[in-house]
């Protein structure tokens, strides 16, 4: 039976359907992504699943006794206390008891006699010997998620924050886990980390995200919204993309073969009237159809229609070159000694922790902070256009018209002048969403505005930090190209894999201890230069240390190694090579057309097997590197 069943379920909040007669079956151990627009409807088809939305039609049943959990977008602001009081909230109603039963027998501070009253009497509501299991849950929990207990919640990060409310909702091992955006705000080794985390979870996972990198790492099976209607494509994202287009163009064209009968029977009525001739009455009703039908037709939803300003004067060669730049905050140094030059027409990508400094960069970059020591020379004739990630720039009691027009109704871009609401249009605000107040935008949408405010100025230096956050695929697609046809230089801070491979030129990579490296290309590049100097280092440090070098002692006079690991050492290339051989013809089948069409579960066992391969051999890889350093070199 499958986890989750909608049957010909609609939904909507009063107006046009948001789900319309869908049917879906969600198997055990899927990993499904739900695609679509911004407002297409998927946070809604998720709270259908949870059973907090019920259908307007339709039946959507789940599995007796399934457990399901669901991971918002937002980040709570209001919790005060530890990880593990609101990890406990995961388990519902005892939550609370736990986390005083807890708290009652782990902690090392003194209570005062008030707190202990009250936190017995939660505690003495559960049975003892359950107490301590669900305490061990929650434990064993912050444990695999690697969070500390006793920490406060209020004082993460936006992305351990994030990492708390997955513990939350893993913590009642769920049959089916729900995900909103599990990727936003995250840094980049949060984010792999979350992926791997993921692609060992052994329940069934249902997630939205528009991380293009990550969805593809994931995602075995993809069920679209759009306009309504749920399309299922049981395949990999890259495929999904191929199909789409593909069925996006047959629909296109037998649209205009529709639209081409509709008007020919609508001449056919007119030039009937016209001669007064008796008309065919069946063939006027199946006219009225035609009309209802096209009537019905929900149009493919507008994408994004981005301009650039023309850029303004050509900015000098040189834009911004850094000497021996350091910046420090009391005892903390945030950036040390960074030496780098920025030409026109460079695309600089920001790479770093969340918290290490990269919005300080840029305005140390940009002459807008001063540093502790070394200098910044800025070019000549820059024009700079700034995308803040907090959206600072927004005043939330102006209309978006008013936002971006700033009292004027026409504004010239690219050398034409547009009015106001046809320019705010091509962001998809509609006439009446152009005078809504900015305090009532979704996330989105906010983004989608300080875009609009952005490229409706001349700029020949943009700076983006964070711009991709809430953004559908479309638009961020859409961003990409015209960033990369910009003729302006470009300072981006982003996590988002795909949006940096496909943009940057060059990246500014926080390392350890405020140390910022320059890597040439995107996040690609950046870890594969990263690998091989790794390598390089690895290689120097054993030459010049002839004790551990490679060349210097055979495997078999080894003093580092037992008999059996030698043994274990002779077999591991072997071993990697079959692994490796058989990872391949897996990838072979995975890649074919057929493939994708065959059975929920035969693909998911193909998955998981490339999975568990993949683990297998960085065990292996590990493993080899180390029995080589112990043994102190090859043969």
């Amino acid at each position: 039976m499958a986890v989750v069943s909608l049957r010909n379920v609609s939904f909507s909040f009063g107006g046009r359907p948001l789900i319309e007669q869908a049917d879906v079956q969600i198997e055990r151990g899927e990993r499904i992504s739900l695609v679509g627009r911004n407002g297409a409807g998927k946070s809604t088809l998720m709270r259908l699943m949870l059973g907090e939305l019920a259908p307007d039609t339709g039946i959507v049943e789940r599995q007796s006794g399934i457990r399901v959990a669901r991971q918002i977008q937002e980040v709570p602001t209001g919790p005060s206390g530890t990880i593990f009081d609101e990890t406990a909230k995961g388990l519902g109603e005892i939550g609370p008891a736990v986390a005083a039963h807890y708290r009652l027998h782990r902690s090392t501070d003194a209570l005062p006699d008030a707190e202990r009253a009250e936190l017995e009497r939660l505690a003495h509501s559960l049975d003892p010997s359950q107490a301590w299991s669900w305490e061990h849950d929650v434990e064993q929990t912050l444990d695999k998620m690697q969070l500390p207990p006793h920490r406060l919640f209020s004082e993460l990060s936006s992305g351990m924050k994030r990492r708390v409310l997955l513990a939350k909702s893993l913590v009642i091992n769920p049959d089916l886990l729900l995900l909103d955006e599990p990727t936003n705000h995250l840094d980049l080794d949060a984010i792999r980390w979350l992926e791997d985390f993921l692609a060992r979870f052994e329940g069934t996972l249902v997630f939205v995200t528009h991380d293009r990198m990550f969805l593809s790492k994931l995602a075995t099976r993809i069920i679209e919204i759009d306009r309504g209607r749920l399309f299922d494509w049981t395949c990999n994202y890259p495929t999904f993309l191929q199909r789409k287009e593909d069925a996006l163009a047959a629909e296109e064209q037998q649209q205009a073969l529709f639209d081409k009968k509709l008007a020919q029977e609508e001449a056919w009525l007119r030039q009937g009237v016209k001669a007064r001739r008796t008309r065919n009455e069946g063939r006027v009703r199946a006219l009225l159809d035609l009309r209802r039908e096209r009537q019905a037709r929900r149009d493919k939803v507008g994408s994004v229609k981005v301009e650039l300003h023309r850029e303004a004067e050509r900015s000098g060669s040189l834009v911004v070159q850094a000497t021996k730049l350091t910046y420090q905050i009391e005892q903390r140094t945030i950036l040390r000694d960074l030496t780098t030059t920025i030409v026109r027409g460079d695309k600089v990508g920001v790479i770093g922790p969340n918290g290490c400094g990269k919005t300080t960069l840029l305005r140390l970059l940009l002459g807008q902070l001063q540093p502790t020591s070394g200098t910044v020379r800025l070019g000549t004739r820059l024009e700079t256009g700034y995308f803040d990630q907090l959206r600072a720039q927004l005043d939330d009691e102006e209309s978006v018209i008013e936002n971006v027009a700033h009292g004027q109704t026409m504004l010239e871009i690219n050398g034409k002048r547009r009015h106001i609401i046809g320019y705010l249009e091509d962001f998809l605000f509609s006439p009446e969403r152009s005078k809504t107040l900015v305090r009532f935008l979704s996330g989105g949408e906010r983004n989608r505005l300080l875009l609009a405010r952005l490229f409706a100025q001349p700029t020949n230096l943009l700076v983006l930090d964070e711009p991709t956050n809430d953004l559908d695929t479309e638009t961020l697609e859409l961003l990409e190209s015209l960033l990369v046809e910009y003729p302006g230089t470009v300072l981006l801070v982003s996590h988002d894999r795909a949006f940096l491979n496909n943009v940057v030129t060059q990246t500014l990579v926080y390392e350890d201890d405020g140390v910022v490296k320059e890597y040439a290309g995107g996040y690609d590049d950046w870890l594969s230069q990263r690998a091989s100097a790794a390598a390089q280092q690895s290689s120097a440090a054993a030459d010049a240390n002839p004790s551990v070098s490679r060349s210097s002692t055979p495997l078999n006079r080894s003093r580092g190694l037992s008999f059996k690991e030698q043994r274990e050492l002779e077999q591991l290339p072997k071993q990697i090579e079959s692994w490796e051989a058989e990872q391949a013809t897996l990838h072979e089948r995975m890649a074919t057309v057929d493939f994708y069409q065959q059975g929920c579960a035969v693909i998911a066992a193909a998955t998981q097997q490339v999975e568990e391969l993949h683990q297998q051999l960085l065990k292996a890889y590990a493993r080899w590197e180390e029995l080589e350093a112990r043994a102190g070199g090859d043969k």
